[in-house]
């Protein structure tokens, strides 16, 4: 899928450097021509000869090179690629982009460029939720950088949470997406996320414990794939991937209008933990305490989504997935579920406490389909989306 794509890879300092030996041997077995620049840093981690012949190529490591800057090397080296990639892309580096600073052949390379960048960051948890990484990663996306990554994770320091670089073939797949290739290119997907909230008066609202986390890594991996994915989100915990377009909403009227508004599309798939009820009469005061005794409160029930759209005469996707939160009897009670709905499959999974799953971050899911249940491990939810996107891909393109 990458036939004759010049990829200009650029490998900074950081113990996630070895797994750009991974992801050279993964491009190259996709037919896409190489070039490694390696910083200073990442010469204590990954060698030029280790590099070199993985990707059968010459390594570029300095600046003021005489044979090479004769001919203006760096400013041929950063036009001559489709894209250039940045893995592992240190905190440092990240920084000197931003700030327009030129100082070694990596930073030059990427400041004489008019070729799309995409990065994969990596770090210390503290270091990529720093107030100057995070207005760093502000100014790169404003300028038009792409990002993959990073995941949760064990760092290799002992701490765990968001900086793990992405795995390889995540960036193989954002490679092929920010190239235009992929094996949902040009298709639309739909994706809901995260709980909703049904006010009781202007302070105060019903929810649940969703984070969001199950369905940003979907849409993540779909947009990876190559999909165009409109991301209607409730006020999720996790914040929106990048590369998508994102609709936050509120209560669970606000999502069916989004969703209804977003079609059509080839799949939409309903992760949100969409609240079942609502109350009938929201108040426009804060309900005070009373001598009178409790308020009450009078409920209705939301509109069913998954259900309006997987029964739909027009306009309906070609595949329709669900999402079923359990505490017993899952896989019945979501067998059930979707014939109910009329849905083509549904995900679902044990949220009872003593799982951890609802909030945290893992899933073990259960796809249901037309063929019956098949249980899969658990596993991240990064990678349960990377699974189920590849499904999904799969279906779409036998449809």
């Amino acid at each position: 899928m990458l036939s004759g794509k010049r990829i200009l890879l650029i490998i900074t300092g950081g113990i996630a450097a070895y797994k750009s030996l991974d992801l050279i041997r993964r491009l190259r077995e996709r037919g896409a021509t190489v070039t490694p620049v390696l910083t200073r840093a990442a010469e204590q981690f990954v060698t030029p000869l280790s590099v070199s012949a993985l990707a059968g190529e010459k390594v570029y490591r300095d600046l003021f090179d005489l044979t090479n800057e004769a001919e203006m090397g760096h400013i041929q080296l950063s036009r001559s690629a489709d894209l250039i990639v940045v893995a592992p892309s240190t905190a440092d580096l990240m920084g000197k982009m931003a700030g327009g600073l030129a100082d070694d052949l990596a930073s030059t390379l990427l400041m004489a460029t008019d070729t799309p960048v995409l990065i994969a960051p990596a770090m210390n948890v503290r270091m990529w939720q720093h107030p100057a990484t995070r207005r760093n990663i502000a100014q790169l996306r404003s300028d038009g950088i792409a990002f993959v990554g990073p995941n949760d994770g064990d760092m290799a320091c002992g701490e765990y949470g968001p900086g793990r670089m992405a795995e390889p073939l995540e960036i193989v797949a954002a490679v092929e997406t920010a190239l235009g290739s992929g094996p949902l290119a040009g298709r639309h997907v739909l994706v809901t996320s995260g709980p909703t909230h049904e006010p009781i008066d202007p302070v105060r609202y019903i929810a649940n414990r969703s984070s969001g986390a199950q369905g940003t890594a979907l849409a993540r991996a779909l947009a990876s794939l190559g999909a165009e994915v409109t991301f209607v989100t409730g006020p999720a915990d996790v914040p929106p991937p990048d590369g998508v377009h994102v609709v936050p909403v509120q209560s669970a009227r606000d999502m069916l209008e989004a969703v209804l508004t977003a079609l059509p599309a080839e799949a939409a798939v309903f992760a949100a933990a969409v609240a079942d009820w609502r109350v009938a009469t929201a108040s426009d005061r804060k309900l005070k305490k009373s001598k009178d005794g409790l308020p009450v409160l009078e409920f209705a029930e939301n509109p069913d989504i998954l259900a309006t759209v997987s029964q739909l005469t027009e306009g309906r996707p070609a595949l329709v997935v669900g999402f079923a939160a359990e505490t017993n009897d899952v896989v019945e009670n979501a067998t059930a579920k979707r014939k109910r709905k009329q849905c083509d499959w549904i995900v679902a999974n044990d949220v009872s406490p003593a799982t951890g799953i609802m909030g945290g971050s893992e899933n073990a899911v259960t796809l249901i389909s037309a063929g019956g249940a098949e249980e899969w491990p658990r596993m991240s939810k990064d990678d349960v989306a990377q699974r189920l996107a590849q499904r999904i891909a799969d279906a779409l393109a036998e449809a």
